[in-house]
């Protein structure tokens, strides 16, 4: 990799990074899910810039090119992180489900409540 591009890509990776950190100081990212980001960043932009670790990977793998090898592994780790986050959405949906139960019971029970009083009295005023 050249120069020009290892210095374009740092300053891809400088601009993601801060962005990311943007994101988490606003709360529009939580921490957690940020720290997943950074990670993914800084393992692709590692593999990028270290390129004898990358075309090792590659010559194990049986991959002729190393930008082959890189889209692969940044793939799988994309593949990886939208399970995770499917897992985390299934997880919420079915506390979503278990808490409108709720409310739909505590509904009826108030609305149960009410029925049950006498009405108020009337003092003829």
């Amino acid at each position: 990799m050249t120069t020009r591009a290892q210095v374009a890509v740092f300053v891809l990776a400088a601009a993601v990074f801060l962005g990311i950190l943007w994101l988490v100081r606003r709360g529009s990212l939580k921490e957690r899910f940020g720290v997943i980001w950074i990670g993914v960043g800084a393992g692709i932009v590692g593999l990028a810039l270290v390129r004898p670790w990358l075309d090792a990977l590659s010559d194990f793998l049986g991959i002729r090119a190393g930008t082959t090898t890189l889209f692969l592994v940044a793939n799988l780790v994309l593949l990886g992180l939208v399970l995770h986050l499917s897992v985390m959405l299934s997880r919420l949906q079915e506390k979503m489900r278990d808490l409108a139960e709720s409310v739909a019971l505590a509904d009826a029970a108030r609305r149960e409540n009410r029925a049950d009083q006498p009405p108020p009295d009337e003092r003829g005023h």
